[in-house]
């Protein structure tokens, strides 16, 4: 470590803390990141997990917040080697008849596949899509008053409803039930549970104002891009460097944590009173993930063709399929048909698998700290609807809920949300406090998944968290 004395440590370089960092050092702050790792990263890493040159998304994959990003779309990335890929296709949702519902650009697109809900999908997201953008900047933050209060006031509405009864009232036929659902699963709650539907909402909400793209190269160039903008403005990246406590950092008006609580206690807990302590203590994480990569020697043979252009294939079939198997692992069982999330990069970024093969990223909801393999499980659901997929599968690479907690301390039991998003932890994260980025210690900040808004690869939560320590260091 240097000697010298820094305004901000941040410790994490996930997409959050890459986030503060740079948001500090555009204000002139001097700022260190401390990595644990060999590479900066934390969930947008590309490995060669299976044979040499099949490069895989070690863990997310898609980008809709990413792209949609209030904060990150204010950066120049595209300048430090970021270049999104738009699939022709944001999402498809196959059905065991051959056909698929799609997620298209075009809200028309979209809605002329629903059957019996192309006037009602229309009506339901088309005063959302006029006000995009602010309804997304209102969206991606803390509680607080709303620039918006109108627009905001809507998406309220949907907030407390459950995926499954929003589904059911807003939509007549199966394909758009069924669609809807697979995006609400993304919440990892039972589709019963009260704030599952907004998240259904606002990933189908991202597809039209923004896409679901990709990284052209891999989802480490994320990362790359953040951490070149991060050093042009003067900051500095360390990495190899685990924190054990505040005595492996040096010197600095601030510490922002890109960790989850069980992380940040272990390294400052001793600097909390008790009852702050207890907090972090409860903070619930939620069901973990079990995630397959695939090198293949051809492209997925699926039935539906609108799969073969989508980046995104969600696998669950019927609307009461999906919410069965993700109420089965809110319950800790395992579905013997599992919600399996498909990526297939390597059909539009041919830099992901050697000429004429293909990458394959796929992974399902199990409980915390599951030890269950569901390889069978996942590839049963994917041959379900490419017959003879089997076939072209050479190798195998398997992240379980510890691999993935052993690979990055944050994925407590494989969740890689930072914490159960249900509505009594969504704004309390990680406790109950006005500004939820703040610690009892006035030098110690939390700006990782664990604070609002919550998972995904947007930045917000480094960005508030970095915010709110530039009013402290005024």
């Amino acid at each position: 470590m240097t000697a010298r004395d820094y305004d901000a440590v941040v410790v994490g370089s996930g997409p959050n803390g890459l986030a503060a960092a740079v948001n500090l050092a555009r204000t002139g702050r001097s700022v260190m990141v401390v990595e644990a790792a060999s590479t900066p990263g934390g969930g947008t890493r590309t490995a060669e997990l299976t044979l040499p040159g099949f490069r895989h998304d070690v863990c997310s994959a898609v980008h809709p917040l990413g792209i949609g990003s209030p904060f990150f779309r204010r950066l120049p990335l595209e300048q430090h080697g970021l270049r999104w890929i738009q699939p022709p296709l944001a999402l498809a949702h196959p059905f065991d008849d051959g056909t698929a519902a799609v997620l298209d650009r075009s809200l028309e697109a979209t809605a002329s596949a629903l059957g019996p809900d192309v006037d009602a999908y229309q009506a339901l997201m088309r005063p959302y899509l006029e006000d995009a953008e602010n309804l997304l900047r209102g969206a991606l933050g803390p509680l607080r008053v709303p620039r918006h209060p109108l627009l905001m006031a809507r998406l309220g509405l949907v907030a407390p409803q459950s995926a499954l009864g929003f589904a059911k009232r807003h939509f007549q036929g199966e394909r758009a039930r069924a669609i809807f659902g697979g995006m609400s699963a993304h919440s990892m709650l039972p589709l019963e549970s009260p704030g599952s539907a907004v998240f259904g909402l606002m990933l189908a909400l991202l597809a039209h104002a923004a896409g679901w793209p990709v990284a052209a190269g891999g989802s480490q160039r994320i990362a790359d891009a953040l951490g070149s903008l991060l050093c042009s403005l003067g900051g500095e990246i360390t990495t190899s460097c685990p924190v054990a406590s505040l005595d492996d950092l040096p010197s600095s008006d601030a510490v922002i944590f890109d960790l989850t609580p069980r992380q940040i206690l272990a390294i400052a807990g001793d600097r909390f009173p008790a009852a702050y302590r207890r907090q972090l203590e409860h903070f619930r994480y939620g069901p973990g993930v079990f995630k397959l990569d695939l090198a293949l020697d051809g492209p997925v043979p699926w039935r539906a063709e609108a799969c073969r252009s989508a980046g995104t294939v969600h696998l669950g079939g019927t609307l009461s399929e999906i919410a069965f198997a993700e109420r089965e692992v809110a319950q800790g069982r395992h579905p013997e048909r599992p919600f399996v999330l498909v990526a297939q990069q390597s059909l539009f970024d041919p830099s992901r698998a050697p000429a004429g093969k293909h990458t394959l990223w796929a992974y399902c909801h199990v409980p915390n700290g599951s030890t269950v393999d569901m390889t069978e499980q996942i590839e049963a659901q994917i041959e379900r609807f490419a017959p003879g997929f089997h076939k072209r599968i050479l190798a195998r690479h398997v992240m379980s809920p510890k691999s993935l907690q052993d690979y990055n301390a944050n994925y407590v039991g494989g969740d890689i949300n930072g914490g159960l998003q249900d509505l009594r932890q969504l704004f309390t994260r990680p406790a109950v406090r006005i500004n939820p980025y703040t610690t009892p210690d006035s030098r110690l900040f939390i700006g990782s998944s664990s604070t609002p808004p919550g998972g995904g690869v947007h930045g917000m939560c480094g960005y508030y968290a970095s915010q709110t320590v530039l009013r402290r260091l005024q």
